[in-house]
């Protein structure tokens, strides 16, 4: 009797037939090809010619090319690039994006965030560089007087909450005070809506802004007084004498050199006014953040990608963000913030807002000391006085309505 053998087992493919399709292509091929469908989509969805992609590709390829194996071809750094770039502004997950590169979504997984890491960390010193001396500490702050009539202003300041799908094993340490899953990201941004400083990675259970900046690098060497910010100086038309500082909100503790709003729930008319006044200054860490979120659609639902590879994305994208400014003309227009109407007395809203917003803080429950609460009323004072421009009563009756 003969001897029924076993069924040979099929012999597995190394890749799927769609993503064979690719590895019949030469790499020149596959560029050409690239280059008619995906030009197109980014400078429709992202406002990057041709130009400004070769110029951002030139900068980090040498970090991101891979050699070929006798096995199949390398994927490009042409590929690389576009796959990441589609990730962050439309925000489709790796599944999807398979389809369209003829990528494996295992591949597309580790190529996101390295070719994120190399975008920051090749253009980072050049297009998201922290203030280093008193001139440049007092360049922004002159920017800040030019466009907000703030003066001494030297950054606004905003932490917000990136969504994120629950972690593996979390025990609630990601769970924000909306009961969503999120990471926390908080950015110091430029008159210019440009990101000075960002710092990202802290789980989301943080309550405010205040408990977030005291574990950062930036904060310890404000404490240490290293961030060598000028010393205080008169005010143009006043004899008072102010600290450089920074604008935040009310998930902040007023400092001496971090100021914010008073309470709405108490404040007199010169309250509102400075409110107003300082707000002006602030409006554009807002005004960056959307822009932000409304450019990289990747942030608008919760990101579904490994803990590990959370700040990589974020860091390369806020980099990303600058550089575009630097050399994309119609990357961010004046439609595209908040707008005042002084004759009219309105706000015209930015085109970010018809997107969803990040997640804000809390307002802090921190006290503040009684020498910032007077320092407080001194700018207080002198935007009521002084330092008043002609339409701030005007444009408080707007904020009010709203």
């Amino acid at each position: 009797m003969s001897k029924v053998g076993k069924p040979k087992k099929k012999q597995r493919m190394w890749s799927n037939d769609f993503l064979l399709e690719r590895s019949m292509l030469s790499n020149e091929d596959i560029i050409t090809k690239l280059k008619k469908t995906e030009l197109k989509e980014l400078e429709e969805n992202l406002n990057m010619p041709e130009e400004v992609f070769n110029y951002l590709l030139d900068l980090i390829k040498p970090h991101i090319s891979k050699k070929d194996t006798i096995m199949r071809n390398a994927i490009t750094a042409e590929e690389r690039l576009a796959v990441t770039l589609r990730f962050l502004y439309s925000g489709m997950d790796y599944s999807k994006l398979k389809l369209i590169y003829k990528i494996s979504a295992q591949a597309i997984a580790r190529i996101v965030p390295e070719t994120c890491l190399a975008i920051f960390k090749t253009l980072k010193n050049e297009y998201l560089r922290f203030p280093q001396n008193e001139k440049e500490w007092r360049e922004i702050a002159e920017g800040f007087h030019n466009s907000c009539q703030f003066e001494n202003c030297i950054g606004a300041i905003a932490c917000k909450h990136v969504p994120i799908q629950r972690p593996p094993q979390s025990l609630g340490q990601f769970t924000n005070h909306e009961g969503t899953c999120s990471i926390i990201l908080c950015g110091i941004v430029n008159s210019n809506y440009d990101f000075i400083y960002i710092h990202e990675g802290v789980n989301g259970s943080v309550v405010d802004g205040e408990v977030y900046l005291r574990g950062t690098e930036f904060f310890d060497k404000w404490l240490d007084d290293d961030l060598n910010i000028p010393d205080a100086n008169r005010l143009q038309k006043s004899n008072f004498v102010c600290p450089y500082g920074f604008v935040g909100d009310e998930t902040f503790a007023l400092s001496e050199n971090l100021w914010t709003p008073y309470p709405i729930e108490k404040s007199s008319l010169k309250e509102e006014v400075f409110n107003y006044r300082l707000n002006r200054a602030r409006q554009v860490v807002e005004d960056t953040f959307g822009h932000l979120i409304s450019k990289f659609k990747v942030f608008q639902k919760p990101l579904r990608v490994k803990l590990e590879h959370l700040d990589p994305i974020i860091l390369g994208t806020c980099t990303l963000h600058n550089f575009l400014k630097a050399h994309s003309v119609d990357y961010m227009t004046a439609e595209d913030v908040d707008v005042e109407d002084l004759e009219r007395g309105i706000v015209v809203p930015g085109a970010w807002r018809k997107n969803k917003e990040l997640l804000a803080f809390e307002k802090t429950k921190i006290d503040s000391m009684v020498e910032s609460k007077e320092l407080r009323d001194k700018l207080r004072d002198y935007y009521w006085n002084e330092g008043k421009v002609p339409f701030q009563y005007k444009m408080i009756n707007s904020v009010k309505e709203e």
